[in-house]
């Protein structure tokens, strides 16, 4: 499928700068999953289950219908009412429809997270509670998330490609925007993508060299693409602080409303929702990644040789540090939230605020640890260097 082929951006206007309504309408159906996802999350440790029409499941409904609808929209003007350049320049699929890449992608999205309702429903009443996010019904549900976001992105990304060819008096105004909603979707996607990662990534993980293995496998990819793709010269720490920004705020608005858990047995008695864990500082480690990114270098392998080690080299630096911190009382607060607890779990716990034994590498065990995920973020950076050269390529 080939998407580089240049057309024009819609003719721009005072209110929409030549960009689509539909892009704005799937970054915002973008963050409508995100806050509904950390919602329930919260949901889950502080009230038990939910039901199929819970509030944390209408916001995610809400961006899938909202990404569905709109992108449907398109899909479908383009293909009965499009012009034959409008085809041409368009994605065709299952020989009928025509549109935008990213369109396509935040439909089969939508589809999947619908899709996904009844069966998690179905799922929950015949084997009850799940014990971990990855249940056959959530996998389906993050597919389909993952599918929007990735949606948002292009859309964004396809529109920031073709309007560097177009000169006039919106083009400056036009490209700020593009910047901030392309920092905003590559955001939500991380944020996405640390959700799912989140059973190895909690501050109890932050001593051990899985933490970092994990890391590296992902974090270089998704910020090696955002920096090289955007037309920022700090696209990796935008998308990174987008991240960081959006976690913050769901922590401290969440705990203001009150909640009670509904289920048995009830070992942590609570009065209002719980906060998820404090973000990463992923932010720090990209700020490193858009130095290099922007610097002259040989080529990509060498540049992915610099970013690999730098990566995870300040990531272990940071993460083991504030691992460190969020085990003390001062991080016992709404600024870092690590009082939150789930209502299942003992309050007394002796590790609830220290690292087991088993949590920790040491030695051989944490060097072998990290020289793997040095290696491991070398291949991710590069790949996502690759994968930003295609994103900057993206016109339909």
């Amino acid at each position: 499928m080939d998407t580089t082929v240049s057309y024009p951006i819609s003719q721009p206007s005072d209110r929409t700068l030549g960009i689509p309504v539909f892009v704005f309408a799937t970054v915002f159906a973008s963050l409508s999953i995100v806050i509904g996802l950390i919602w329930d999350i919260s949901w889950h440790i502080s009230v038990g289950r939910d039901g199929l029409f819970s509030p944390p499941h209408l916001a995610m409904y809400l961006g899938a219908v909202i990404s569905g609808v709109f992108s449907g929209y398109q899909v479908l003007k383009t293909t009965i009412a499009g012009t034959a350049a409008e085809k041409t320049q368009s994605v065709k699929f299952w020989k009928i429809f025509y549109g935008s890449l990213g369109a396509m992608f935040c439909i089969w999205g939508a589809i999947a997270m619908l899709t996904s309702a009844p069966f998690d429903d179905w799922w929950h009443n015949t084997y009850g509670l799940d014990v971990t996010i990855l249940s056959p019904p959530h996998t389906v549900l993050l597919l389909g998330m993952v599918g929007i976001q990735f949606g948002a992105m292009v859309s964004v990304m396809a529109i920031q490609n073709r309007s560097t060819q177009l000169a006039d008096e919106f083009s400056e105004k036009r490209n700020r925007i593009l910047n901030v909603i392309y920092a905003m979707a590559g955001g939500f996607f991380l944020m996405m993508v640390c959700t799912i990662l989140s059973e190895y990534q909690s501050r109890h993980d932050m001593h051990s060299a899985t933490f970092y293995i994990v890391a590296g496998i992902f974090y270089p990819l998704l910020l090696s693409a955002f920096s090289r793709s955007s037309q920022s010269r700090w696209g990796a720490t935008s998308a990174a602080a987008v991240y960081m920004l959006v976690q913050l705020l769901m922590n401290w608005i969440l705990p203001l409303f009150p909640a009670e858990p509904k289920l048995g047995p009830i070992l942590n008695p609570i009065d209002s929702f719980q906060s998820w864990d404090f973000p990463l500082l992923l932010i720090i480690p990209a700020l490193a990644l858009d130095y290099i990114q922007h610097k002259t270098l040989r080529n990509d392998w060498f540049r992915a040789l610099i970013i690999g080690p730098a990566f995870i080299l300040i990531l272990l630096l940071v993460q083991w540090n504030m691992g460190d911190f969020l085990m003390t009382e001062y991080a016992r607060n709404w600024v870092f939230g690590t009082e939150t607890w789930y209502f299942g779990n003992s309050p007394d716990w002796e590790y609830r605020y220290a690292y087991a034994p088993w949590m920790v590498s040491t030695g051989w065990i944490l060097v072998r640890g990290i020289l793997i995920a040095i290696g491991i973020a070398v291949l991710t950076s590069r790949l996502g260097l690759y994968w930003g050269n295609w994103m900057k390529k993206v016109q339909r």
